[in-house]
């Protein structure tokens, strides 16, 4: 039985500032904290350097708040302030919160060997991610040279239901984490998810049964990709899938799928190997009820 000091159960958040808007009459929530977390959010690739009134406009968070924690947060070293352009950029101290994480799955370095290997051969990247919510975020990555416009990074976010590693990770879930992430992402962008449902679901259905699944420059038009399923951790809720993104100009037709496609699922194979990890579990098949008279 739960008792009055035990979290309410929470679908996991899509960002904080989404759980700060549902939080409100949470009486154990401490707000302050998580707006200054929504201010560290709001720093993005294309939005590294910010103003207070920038980060008001982002955040919905009133000017005079947003003054108060981008101060408290340089003062601790989260943030870092340009006299010059009287804006902020994030600091190497939030680099420390990601190391935990990532020093906890060491399986990475035992990857990547294998990883560089493939992204040399195909002429493409080859990364893993682990399942954040409704997007996928990059754990571990291998290229090539020139990869193209989109070139995968080490806490890049990417969206789950438009991804062949987003379908990959969905298919190691156990059925009750997979339908609650559907029913999240219809939630959180109905229209993305009415656009994509179909494609989402076929991907876990081919990786369920090939091992990897395609995806179509669905994502980003000129890289065409293929993702498999890694490992589900049950005791830290951690789905992990590894893809590998071409250029589509350099596909030849047949290829993604022919020779691609069963080579990444062949290193998850490897990788689960090495470190000791079981494949994902097939999906319970359904028995015909027969008739058997009386």
């Amino acid at each position: 039985m739960a008792t009055k000091d035990s979290p309410k159960p929470r679908h996991a958040p899509s960002s904080a500032a989404a759980v700060l808007a549902e939080s409100v009459d949470d009486a154990a929530f401490a707000t302050t904290l998580a707006k200054g977390l929504v201010v560290l959010e709001a720093f993005k690739a294309g939005s590294t350097l910010l103003g207070n009134m920038e980060l008001s406009t982002l955040t919905g968070i009133p000017r005079p708040t947003v003054a108060r924690l981008t101060h408290t947060l340089a003062e601790l070293g989260y943030l870092r302030y340009d006299a010059e352009r009287a804006k902020y950029r994030v600091a190497a101290r939030a680099l420390r919160i990601a190391h935990p994480l990532l020093a906890g799955m060491q399986f990475r370095q035992v990857a990547r060997p294998m990883m560089q290997e493939l992204a040399l051969s195909v002429r493409g990247t080859v990364s893993i991610g682990l399942l954040d919510a409704t997007s996928m975020i990059y754990v571990e990555t291998a290229r090539s040279g020139d990869v193209g416009p989109h070139a995968p990074d080490i806490g890049m976010p990417i969206p789950v239901v438009m991804t062949a590693m987003g379908r990959a990770a969905a298919a190691t879930l156990p059925p009750a984490d997979a339908e609650r992430l559907e029913r999240n992402i219809a939630t959180e962008d109905a229209e993305l998810w009415s656009a994509f449902r179909d494609k989402y679901r076929a991907g876990i259905t081919q990786c369920k049964s090939r091992g990897f699944c395609t995806c179509w420059g669905e994502y980003m038009a000129s890289i065409h990709a293929v993702a498999a399923p890694l490992f589900h951790v049950s005791e830290s809720r951690q789905s992990f899938s590894i893809n590998c993104g071409i250029p589509a100009f350099r596909l030849q037709p047949g290829q993604l799928e022919g020779e691609i496609g069963p080579r990444i699922a062949a290193l998850a194979d490897s990788i689960r190997a090495i470190v000791g990890q079981a494949a994902p579990a097939p999906p319970a098949r359904k028995t015909k009820k027969t008739n058997t008279g009386t």
